[in-house]
């Protein structure tokens, strides 16, 4: 019989206390104070950047709590991330003298993986189901691919990936997803395989958390209406980056009468590629019959010509809920922008500007330098080390992605569950212990002919496979009952890692350093682990060793620059912010370009404008070093899309003011700053050809473009170039029609 969950009678000794109420709401704006007091109704918070929604999200569950409209564990609120939910839980903890452990409070992931486990023999999965972090899962389909034959050419196994992630994101499986011809047949046949392949074994992958656990509520009417009852209040943070099946779940949890708070900025959706639907926003307000809209626009962290950058900016976009982020600090800086010759260029002139921010005293983890793709870094890195300044690659390898923790983990993993094809594969023979490819392929053999787990296929192989089996059973039986640092030690030493690394020369000796202080780390991190949780199992430590893999791990104290992504970007702040590459084809996108919606390039560009608190630059190059090529470009469309008296134009060698004319220059005064030479006349077109490499261009039919390549000369000649609408093209010289910008 499922309990049911009351909560409503007003207790007066606790919850009745005006000083308290008072305190929650104090320093709110009337915004937020309104957003944070409303009635126990369906509504959207739509939450400009530096806004303060995490204060707004927080305050509202703790006014809830206080006013005694819900219980402490009558509630549940969704993030995105494990780290703000860690920080909601702090802030709650200091608000409210409550106990906040065992609160609903989570990443969708993180809160499927709680329900699943808590009704597991009703979700058809084992007590002690592992999770398939991303690597794992690629592991397993490559293994099913080799087992059905199937041509990883023709088929990727990590197109493969995004394919049954992608589809069981959508809510479907194998057998819903329609086939159109064999190609598409193949990969739902993999996908169906691939579906009993991880039964079988007991696993599931980060998709599969979700799907399982929304399929479980669909189908069980009471287990459904238990928690309906119990959660009257859902509180999602970050909602615009919700995907279709997450907005189902949602749905469903909260039935026909219970609230849903969602915040959340359309104009910062920018995870499409990651399924994002922002038109969950606009189907929230229907399903829902949102009454209540609540525009949070005071911005509390830019200097207001950055926000009115940002403002104009995204009001070219379409389909906005729309809002206009405004600030009481004053205008600030204008934005400086800069045009460099080359990305070489660029990355020196930004160090120079570093440096004398610092000279200025601004600490360098103060300043982030944001690049659209992760190859831009390069050229940055290489100068940054050359000037000796400290930088931080923020999203780099996380903690437990890398190769040593996941070692340690599979050993963990396969004492709990035997079942784990990929675990044991990962550790058979690591470290070495003589079980060759041809072993490990007559055991995979051998578990196909006989439809059984690798496990059991090993126990019956002989040898040293058998025993590898014998470690496993010994270090399960010397282990059991122990608390879980204590387990984490003992299978470090006796499986013979340390060892491992310890015995490691030459050039690997520091690496091998490095990843013995990483399994020290590990055993920290399982201290940690207990210390903040009620369930300190092993279960439970390897299920939030999954989902942790997918968060930030913070670097050292040192003073450095951060270096990422502006997708990474996103939810960060910075005193200083460098926005490069802003080239056509680069920032934005090319195939955002090409689809001719530039819609989420653009709050892409906007969620980068408004990281920045005091000064923000946003920089360009003539021509730049991309996957070993050299590419010509012209200024982002987006920097014509900002108010002209807000920007100041940086030349080199100059501080002389820069107008910006719809991507037109003035090509002669640019060389002449280039060179620091007087500015004169162009010199004449050399007999070879009238066009100049890197030199911009109008067409009447095709428009403005770049030019990448001559030959030949005269009429007999040809010349490329690389338009903004249409694309790449060889014109004939005598028929071009070209004149210069």
């Amino acid at each position: 019989m499922l309990p049911r969950f009351v909560w409503g009678k007003r207790r007066a000794s606790m919850w009745d206390n005006p000083a308290m109420n008072s305190s929650l709401l104090s320093g709110l704006n009337p915004e937020q104070r309104a957003a944070v007091e409303l009635p126990a109704q369906s509504a959207l918070i739509l939450a400009g950047a530096g806004s303060g929604k995490t204060r707004v999200l927080t305050t509202r569950i703790a006014f809830l709590i206080s006013t005694g409209q819900v219980s402490p564990h009558g509630l549940l609120a969704v993030t995105f991330t494990n780290k703000a939910a860690k920080e909601m839980v702090t802030r709650l903890s200091a608000m409210l003298p409550i106990n906040t452990r065992g609160m609903w409070i989570g990443t969708f992931h993180g809160l499927c993986n709680r329900m699943l486990r808590a009704h597991h023999r009703e979700a058809n999965l084992p007590q002690t189901f592992q999770i398939l972090d991303s690597g794992d899962q690629l592991s397993a389909i490559k293994r099913l691919m080799k087992a059905m034959n199937v041509d990883d050419e023709k088929y990727p196994p990590r197109e493969m990936q995004h394919f049954i992630s992608g589809r069981k994101e959508e809510g479907l499986r194998a057998h819903e997803v329609e086939a159109y011809d064999p190609y598409t047949r193949r990969k739902v046949e993999v996908f169906a395989e691939y579906d009993a392949q991880c039964q079988r074994e007991g696993v599931v992958d980060f998709a599969e958390l979700l799907l399982r656990c929304y399929e479980l509520l669909a189908r069980n009417q009471a287990l459904r209406e238990h928690y309906q009852e119990r959660f009257k209040h859902i509180l999602v943070d970050e909602f615009q980056d919700t995907n279709p099946l997450q907005y189902r779940w949602l749905k469903l949890l909260a039935g026909q009468n219970n609230s849903l708070f969602a915040v959340g900025d359309d104009d910062q959706s920018i995870y499409a590629f990651r399924g994002a639907n922002v038109g969950n926003m606009q189907e929230l307000l229907r399903d829902f019959h949102v009454e209540s809209v609540i525009k949070l626009e005071q911005n509390y962290r830019s200097h207001g010509n950055i926000l009115e950058a940002a403002n104009t900016l995204i009001a070219n976009n379409r389909e906005r809920l729309g809002k206009n982020l405004w600030t009481d600090a004053d205008k600030g800086e204008q934005i400086r922008v800069y045009e460099a010759g080359t990305d070489v260029d660029e990355a020196a002139f930004i160090v120079e500007e570093i440096q004398q921010l610092k000279r200025e005293g601004v600490n360098l983890t103060e300043m982030a330098l944001l690049y659209r793709s992760n190859a831009q870094s390069r050229v940055l890195e290489h100068a940054l080390v050359s000037a000796g300044l400290s930088y931080r690659v923020y999203g780099g390898l996380r903690f437990f992605e890398r190769q040593e923790i996941k070692h340690a983990l599979a050993y963990l993993r396969l004492m709990e569950n035997t079942d784990d094809d990929n675990a044991l594969l990962r550790i058979i023979n690591f470290p070495t212990r003589g079980i060759g490819a041809r072993s490990i392929e007559q055991l995979q053999e051998a578990a196909k002919q006989y439809n059984t787990t690798l496990w059991d296929a090993a126990a019956r192989a002989g040898g040293k496979v058998t025993a590898f089996v014998g470690l496993i059973e010994s270090l399960r039986s010397a282990t059991q009952g122990l608390p879980l640092p204590e387990i984490m030690e003992h299978v470090l030493e006796h499986s013979g890692l340390v060892a491992h690394y310890q015995n490691e020369t030459g050039a690997k000796k520091r690496e091998a350093q490095e990843r013995l202080e990483n399994l020290n780390e590990l055993i920290s991190s399982a201290a940690l682990f207990v210390h903040e949780n009620e369930d300190d199992s092993l279960t439970a430590f390897l299920s939030h060793a999954s989902l942790e893999a997918g968060e930030h791990q913070a670097g050292d104290s040192e003073d450095a620059i951060h270096l990422m992504t502006v997708h990474a970007a996103k939810g960060l702040e910075f005193h200083t912010v460098f926005i490069t590459g802003l080239e056509e084809g680069l920032f934005p996108h090319q195939n955002s370009i090409d689809n001719g919606d530039l819609d989420e390039e653009r709050r892409l560009m906007y969620v980068a404008i408004t990281r920045a608190r005091r000064r923000l630059y946003l920089t360009f190059a003539q021509s730049r070093m991309l996957h070993g090529q050299t590419h010509y470009g012209m200024a982002s469309s987006f920097l014509r899309e900002l108010p002209e008296e807000l920007l100041h134009w940086i030349t080199p060698r100059f501080a002389a003011r820069k107008t910006f004319d719809s991507g037109r220059r003035e090509t002669a005064s640019y060389v002449a700053a280039f060179n620091n030479a007087p500015s004169m006349p162009p010199a004449p077109p050399s007999p070879k050809s009238a066009w100049r490499i890197g030199q911009q261009v109008f067409h009447q039919k095709f428009g403005e473009g770049t030019v990448t390549d001559t030959e030949g000369s005269g009429n007999e000649g040809r010349v490329q170039v690389n338009f903004k609408r249409a694309g790449s093209k060889w014109l004939a010289l005598e028929y071009a029609k070209l004149t210069p910008i």
